[in-house]
């Protein structure tokens, strides 16, 4: 804390002025002696010949705080507490469509708006996501090619990560002779808006015994590998004992590569695979003992895999998968002993479910999907998954690896698959033909449709804040395509933030920070400042939501948008010449492959990038010190120059070395350190030493980008450095990926010049 301390005097001073006192006692006696008697006047008073102490000097004036107290937080109309889920019912989706003929998926088509929905039989349809479609188009009939009955035929659909640019999607399939899964590549040709049959390029082929147990879900994850869920083979009671034979494919969930280096290679190995290189193990496996996972998915915020296996005659079960788990099958069903005569596979041991039910309420689960959307506010973060025989709906809620509660919301008729749209909403499937949406009759937790209703400023027109939303600048801001941004955060009453010296503060539970985006239409002309979005990003009790409002053209309110949405903007430089400029309004989806556990999830709320004074409305000051003279922190704080700061990127007084490392941690780092969402190794955090970094004289895990010799970094060459090669492209090879249309020049000259130098 910073003290105003008074002064007093020490040492010698001290000495001296007791001395001097003494003197002074001296003198005043021996005058009152007259020198003699009688009855003399006083003589005249004699004047002290000792100066007047020096006086204690004013205390230091302590420098004005930019708040004089922490404001309360005012009431915000955003789903920060836990709520209990609303009186839900189901209703037909697309109520004007004709029935769909045993659909078994729905998934949303990426960059397209529209949905595609898999038939058992063999067809792919494709509709618009509005509840008065009336049609389809059929894009694929695989009919004539795939083995169709029990529970073989077109089993599932995955669209490649980079679908918006190779137009790549995966199926799976049963085929005959012999009787076989099989996992697909197509093409859909844009011009015809089909996929084209022709364009098939087998990727794996898995023969099987019998009818059943075929599994079929398939699904890319966070990291871009494409997962493959495959039954024990079918037969009761797994009669060939897969499900425990970890040198099988099926009974198990794979996880391949389906990009190699090697072109002519269908599929590589991940090297992170979990029995990669182990005798007895086959290496595409990352999870074994399932019986017959008929649908699994992956959380979209925070990554989890779940995964829902159909149990044999007691039990069925909800699994969270994690990497070289063995969960059980045919050793246990579910937590039951089912046969202790079987060992387990490759002595892994087994994993027990996240939740299991009996017969009694339901004969098969089906998998479905952490709700992430915006409409159902008490169903955020929470797992929904149905039965195929009940057709109860239940949404569980966990803490860490604990049920907190298994709710059931609603029914619905013989449920297939969930599928998730655009903006995270599910849709059920009803083997009936229908496309099923939750409808809330409360109507509660619905996210507001417009930025005045938030209740977060109280004049939308200064973007003055409501009590509580604290406003704040950062030293060194994340490049986005030249844009100016402000800053607020909202803390609960009573709530503290969890102070760190270095990566992200941590935020309560209830928090919110918002980031406002504006831009200059005409360079050197405020006037022309345009608003684009406010995005929110809100911690709820069940993990952190994120959702942007767009600004109507007249800046009068901004829209909530249900999916990512572009446009192309106009900009004038100070010569007076005009380029076009893409700006992209990043989806719900996309705010989280940013905001990540890995990173702290509230980027830019970190020490380097607040130890910087701040105009506040009392004063200016260092925002650290107002921060914590207001109680905000769990911790009282030293004096902010013994924290770190973040230098701007053109700040000469500061290191190269420290400019290139800062603006590497903020644009770079919240994806490429330990845990983050990325394939590669790369440690790009601050305080990582350069040798660590994993960056240095590295070959490049994700492409070369043609450049001979390439390294991730090559020490005193800039131009085969590929992480400076991906800083100056806009093509699909850009780095950052998202949102990114403009190269940041300054940036791009400050990082090669560091690279030369080193």
């Amino acid at each position: 804390m910073w003290e105003a301390r008074s002064w007093t005097p020490t040492g010698n001073t001290g000495m001296k002025l007791r001395e001097s006192a003494l003197a002074v006692v001296l003198l005043v006696a021996l005058t009152a002696c007259g020198g003699g008697g009688g009855t003399a006047p006083p003589p005249n008073p004699v004047p002290n010949p000792v100066p007047n102490p020096v006086p204690n000097p004013a205390p230091a004036p302590v420098a004005p705080f930019g708040l004089a107290a922490r404001p309360a937080q005012a009431v915000f109309s955003l789903p920060t507490r836990i709520a209990t889920p609303g009186n839900f019912r189901i209703e037909n989706a697309f109520p004007a469509l004709p029935a769909f003929a045993a659909p078994l998926f729905v998934a949303a088509v990426p960059g397209d708006g529209r949905l595609v929905v898999l038939e058992q039989g063999g067809r792919i349809h494709a509709l618009a996501n509005d509840p008065t479609a009336r049609t389809t188009r059929i894009l694929l009939d695989l009919s004539a090619r795939i083995l169709f009955g029990g529970e073989q035929g077109l089993l599932g659909l995955a669209f490649d990560p980079d679908f918006a640019r190779n137009r790549f999607l995966y199926l799976h399939y049963s085929a005959s002779g012999p009787r076989r899964s099989v996992i697909a590549r197509f093409r859909w040709d844009p011009a015809a808006d089909l996929i084209d049959p022709a364009s098939e390029r087998v990727i794996l082929e898995v023969e099987q015994p019998y009818t059943n147990h075929n599994g079929g879900m398939l699904a890319f994850g966070p990291d871009d590998h494409l997962y493959i869920a495959f039954g024990d083979g079918g037969g009761a009671g797994d009669p060939d004992r897969n499900g425990q034979d970890p040198d099988t494919l099926l009974g198990a969930l794979l996880r391949i590569d389906v990009h190699p280096a090697d072109p002519a290679l269908p599929y590589a190995i991940p090297p992170d695979n979990p029995f990669a290189g182990r005798p007895g193990f086959r290496p595409e496996i990352w999870a074994f003992g399932l019986r017959n996972p008929f649908r699994f998915s992956f959380d979209r915020q925070t990554g989890d895999l779940w995964l829902g296996d159909v149990g044999q005659s007691a039990r069925e079960e909800i699994d969270l998968i994690r990497r070289g788990g063995n969960y059980g099958w045919r050793r246990f069903e579910g937590t039951l002993d089912y046969d202790a005569a079987t060992p387990l596979g490759g002595g892994v041991p087994a994993e027990a479910p996240i939740l299991e039910y009996g017969r009694n309420e339901g004969i098969a689960v089906i998998g479905g999907y952490v709700y992430r959307g915006t409409r159902h506010g008490s169903l955020f973060g929470r797992y929904l998954y149905s039965d195929f025989g009940s057709g109860t709906l239940w949404a569980l809620d966990r803490d860490g690896a604990a049920v907190r509660s298994n709710e059931v919301l609603t029914t619905v008729s013989s449920p297939t698959s969930f599928g998730e749209d655009a903006d995270g909403e599910l849709l059920v499937v009803s083997r009936s033909g229908s496309l099923q949406r939750l409808v809330d009759d409360s109507n509660g937790g619905a996210l507001p449709l417009r930025l005045s209703e938030t209740g977060l400023f109280t004049r939308l027109e200064t973007l003055e804040p409501a009590a509580g939303l604290i406003e704040y600048d950062l030293n060194l801001p994340f490049w986005s395509d030249g844009t100016r941004k402000r800053r607020w955060f909202s803390i609960p009453d009573a709530e503290r933030i969890g102070f760190r010296t270095a990566g992200s503060w941590t935020l309560p539970v209830g928090s919110i920070t918002v980031k406002h985006f504006e831009i200059r239409l005409v360079e050197g002309d405020p006037g022309s400042d345009r608003r684009l979005e406010t995005r929110l990003f809100v911690h709820t009790p069940n993990g952190w939501l994120g959702f942007t409002y767009r600004w109507l053209p007249d800046g009068s309110d901004a829209l909530l948008l249900a999916d990512g949405e572009s446009e192309t903007l106009t900009l004038t430089d100070t010569g007076g010449g005009t380029r076009s400029q893409r700006y992209d309004y990043p989806s719900r989806t996309d705010c989280l492959r940013c905001h990540t556990d890995a990173a702290g999830w509230s980027l830019g709320l970190e020490t380097p990038q607040l130890n910087r004074d701040f105009d506040y409305p009392l004063a200016t000051d260092n925002q650290l010190r107002t921060l914590d003279h207001v109680d905000y922190f769990d911790q009282a704080l030293a004096s902010p120059t013994t924290y770190d700061v973040f230098p701007s990127p053109d700040d000469a007084t500061a290191s190269i070395a420290s400019r290139a490392r800062g603006y590497l941690a903020v644009n770079c780092a919240p994806c490429h350190r330990p845990g983050g969402p990325t394939p590669s190794a790369m440690d790009l955090r601050y305080d990582t030493a350069l040798a660590s970094t994993g960056t240095l004289d590295a070959p490049p895990q994700s492409g070369d980008l043609g450049l001979v010799g390439a390294r991730i970094i090559d020490p005193g060459q800039r131009e085969t450095s590929v992480l400076w090669e991906r800083m100056r492209r806009l093509d699909a090879t850009r780095m950052p990926p998202l949102s990114s249309h403009r190269v940041d020049e300054d940036a791009v000259a400050l990082i090669g010049t560091w690279i030369d130098s080193l």
